[in-house]
């Protein structure tokens, strides 16, 4: 762990194994804390934040620069160690490490955009300043499907804004954050600004997390069942919140939609990540008109994409991060098809040589979808694309909005009108319009409902990290 500008083991003296999902391989081990140690990592935190948040915004900015340049030269070196701590496959590393970087960057500028205002006064004698000011220790806790991404996409918004930090990464992806930390270590971030707790169980570091009065502010991404424990223990106290939860995306190809190119971006994003990512295509609902063009462009689609470990050449879909997250598939899987489901490619844990050491679950399209399937209902976080076919446009959207979910969805249409009409009717925070990567360092990052509150990225990221503070100033 890192802490106070030093790197220590747990105070308790333990370690855990941290394993590749591909191979079942031991691939190194990482320090068992607990809540001494996040006590441990917030006082340090406390202790350099008056100092940092003094710092300026030049000197800010700067650091995170030179974190953006130190990311770009071990970019391949943090990929590998992505892939063989994660998963995915290289390529993919490769663009989230790149992904990850961008955040350094953009929040580098951003930091010397921090500014008040002026404002007037109903008093010919009074003058009021606005001015922002960092909201103070930042607790972060991060998931394990974006290793890197996350871990920036939070810390450099909280850097830029003067706030210190303390992470507390997904157990199965530590490795991942220490590499993260090395970099922003080696860009000169002082000692106790950025202070790094891992542990086996994540539960005794929340508690502290939520009830130290010395953390101001509470950031967190992963399921949506954590993110509610986390959230009211942390209201409890009055901490500032933000968190990224789950989703259950619509992707609506609505008629006059080209249903090839709809089924190639289906493809492209529904697989990302063997399907472990939030924003990934939960239901995908075609007009009856396009359904068989869409589907079979699909399944041949699907039958190409190659599972296997994700540094072997040509693999499109890496493991699934344990067992528990191949039974869960498997389990709506074979919900659907006792319900009538049809199963036109895959449907089936890969559990044969070289699959058997590892957590896979084969590339899976599902057709015949109803409303009464566990997979209609339930985000699934794996690789299995389920279509449903409708035949009323009026009602498509009213069923893409059933669900307690609000965070991404996508629609394809040549019309201006109809896309422009579906972004204001879906209850979602991001929309891809003929789009399946709607998402930047520059853009705002989050959802609605179950999916969450506040956004990531963009000026508005920085903004969950900073108050606003206000003088009134009396001329007289």
């Amino acid at each position: 762990m890192y802490i106070a500008g030093e790197w220590v083991g747990a105070i308790g003296g333990t370690t855990f194994d941290v394993t590749n999902p591909a191979t079942g391989e031991v691939i190194g081990s990482v320090p068992d804390g607990g809540s001494a140690d996040a006590e441990a990592a917030i006082g340090a935190a406390s202790e350099a934040q008056e100092a940092w948040g003094a710092t300026t915004a030049a000197t800010r900015a700067d650091i995170l620069y030179r974190a953006w340049q130190l990311m770009n030269e071990r970019h391949d070196d943090i990929a590998h160690l992505m892939t063989t701590e994660q998963g995915k496959p290289l390529k993919a590393a490769r663009a989230e490490v790149t992904y990850a970087s961008d955040f350094l960057r953009f929040f580098a500028e951003e930091a010397t955009r921090v500014m008040g205002q002026w404002m007037p006064s109903k008093r010919s004698d009074q003058r009021f300043l606005s001015m922002r000011v960092p909201v103070g220790v930042v607790a972060a806790i991060t998931p394990w499907n974006y290793p890197v991404s996350m871990l920036t996409r939070k810390m450099g918004p909280a850097l830029a804004a003067g706030c210190a930090v303390v992470l507390k990464p997904a157990e199965a992806t530590p490795l991942c954050a220490r590499a993260v930390f090395e970099v922003l270590i080696d860009a000169g971030v002082p000692a106790g600004v950025v202070n790094l707790v891992t542990a086996a169980d994540p539960r005794p570091i929340g508690e502290v997390f939520t009830s130290d009065p010395r953390v101001k502010k509470l950031t967190f991404t992963g399921s949506t069942a954590v993110g509610r424990q986390l959230a009211g223990a942390a209201g409890a106290h009055l901490k500032r919140v933000s968190v990224e939860l789950g989703g259950h995306a619509p992707f609506i190809v609505f008629p006059d939609a080209d249903p090839i190119q709809a089924a190639k971006g289906a493809a492209a994003l529904k697989f990302l990540n063997a399907g472990q990512a939030c924003i990934s295509p939960n239901r995908l609902y075609v007009h009856e008109s396009q359904a068989e063009a869409f589907i079979t462009t699909m399944i041949e689609r699907v039958g190409r994409v190659k599972a296997g470990n994700g540094l072997d050449e040509g693999v499109g879909v890496g493991p699934l991060v344990d067992e528990a997250a191949v039974a869960k598939v498997e389990h709506q899987v074979d919900d659907a098809v006792s319900k009538g489901a049809a199963v036109p490619v895959g449907g089936h844990r890969l559990s044969e040589a070289p699959f058997d050491r590892g957590h896979f679950f084969a590339p899976t399209l599902l057709t015949g979808i109803t409303d009464d399937m566990l997979i209609r209902r339930e985000e699934t976080f794996g690789p299995v694309a389920p279509v449903l076919v409708y035949d009323d446009v009026d009602t498509v959207i009213d069923q893409a909005n059933d669900t307690n979910y609000g965070l991404a969805a996508y629609v394809y249409t040549r019309s201006l009108s109809t896309a422009i009409n579906a972004i204001e009717a879906l209850d979602f925070g991001i929309i891809g319009v003929n789009d399946v990567n709607p998402t930047s360092a520059s853009a705002p990052f989050g959802g609605v409902n179950d999916s969450g509150l506040g956004r990531e990225g963009s000026a508005e990221g920085l903004g969950e990290y900073l108050e606003t503070k206000l003088a009134g100033i009396s001329l007289r």
